[in-house]
């Protein structure tokens, strides 16, 4: 029996890193991984001996506002299964260039459904939107249930509520499986620094190391977050996918421990030998316009479903996003602050 064939999108990235490497420990499947020309390759870099040896993983260019790059890419995959994680996925960012954000995320994701129609129609899709769909949510809806109303508060918002609504319109339309996730914040090993707590950890790991002055740059530090581990958050996806699919189908899925941004800060700190040296300040450019603010996810729907719960606490991946900086840092990399 040939083996299965999975596409990631985005398989450079924090999330696509890790989900290679879950499939590679607990599948036999063939991986088929789309990545820009640019894309930087060190997340996958301990995979590079599986590419360059014809091994399991397979890397196929392409970008999702070209549409010949991604019906090539879904013509030479033909995936059984697909998780669609690429993304503008920077919500500041999104402030500056918003029309990038709506064309990469919203028809990117109509190109990877199109291209998938045509040459992987009976393939089980994961399209992954973002908790940011819910934005401003008032204190007496919290948690936040899949029916809570979008109430989107930046274009990456906005543009992710136009990929939650594709990724339903498909399997709707056409009878493809498609199901769609709310992931709320998981961060971990490989998280990019332009992410509050990823930010902060670079920070405190330059600090150490006597690269810039003890002082961390913050924005809003009273939103608060229920935070996941990006390894839980992986096996959750694999489980969406394998665990009895549900075309069109929609989950909202997250950690169970719940800080504001500056407990999760304060926390952050306490792990550093130079705490007692470290100020915080202020930055007015890492403030949004306007801010998703409660982000606490009600995730019964997707446990009861597959039976997923979080395995990894909150502590322990502090510790290791920190850990992360540290060792990026001691191997003689610069970096800018961010």
């Amino acid at each position: 029996m040939a083996k299965k064939r999975v596409f990631i999108t985005g398989i450079t990235g924090m999330v696509g890193s890790h989900l290679a490497d879950y499939l590679i420990t607990h599948t036999d499947w063939e991986i088929y991984g789309l990545l820009r020309w640019r894309s930087p390759l060190d997340n996958i870099a301990r995979h590079l001996p599986r590419i360059n040896e014809g091994g399991r993983i397979h890397l196929v260019y392409g970008d999702l506002r070209d549409s010949d790059s991604i019906n090539e890419a879904m013509r030479v995959a033909k995936p059984d299964y697909v998780f669609h994680l690429a993304a503008q996925s920077y919500p500041k960012t999104s402030f500056t260039a918003p029309l990038d954000t709506y064309e990469t995320n919203i028809q990117g994701t109509s190109r990877v459904l199109e291209a998938l129609r045509q040459y992987a129609p009976k393939a089980v899709i994961h399209i992954c939107a973002s908790s940011e769909v819910f934005g401003r949510v008032a204190k007496e809806k919290l948690p936040i249930a899949e029916d809570c109303g979008f109430h989107p508060a930046s274009p990456y918002a906005i543009s992710k509520v136009g990929t939650d609504l594709v990724g339903r319109f498909y399997a709707e339309a056409y009878g493809m499986t498609v199901m769609t996730t709310r992931m709320f914040t998981h961060t971990g090993p490989r998280r990019g620094d332009v992410f509050a707590e990823s930010s902060f950890a670079k920070q405190i790991a330059m600090i150490e190391a006597g690269q810039v002055a003890p002082v961390i740059k913050v924005g809003n530090l009273q939103s608060l977050r229920t935070f996941a581990d990006v390894r839980d958050a992986v096996r959750a996806y694999y489980m969406l996918v394998t665990v009895k699919p549900q075309p069109g189908a929609y989950y909202n899925i997250g950690g169970q421990y719940s800080c504001t941004i500056g407990e999760m800060l304060t926390h952050l700190i306490s792990l550093s030998p130079k705490k007692n040296a470290i100020a915080v300040e202020i930055d007015p450019e890492r403030l949004r316009p306007i801010d998703a603010d409660l982000q606490v996810p009600d995730t019964r729907k997707f446990e009861a479903h597959t039976g997923w719960k979080p395995e990894i606490g909150f502590e322990k991946t502090m510790q290791d996003l920190l850990d992360y900086w540290r060792e990026k840092i001691a191997a003689g990399q610069q970096f800018l602050t961010r």
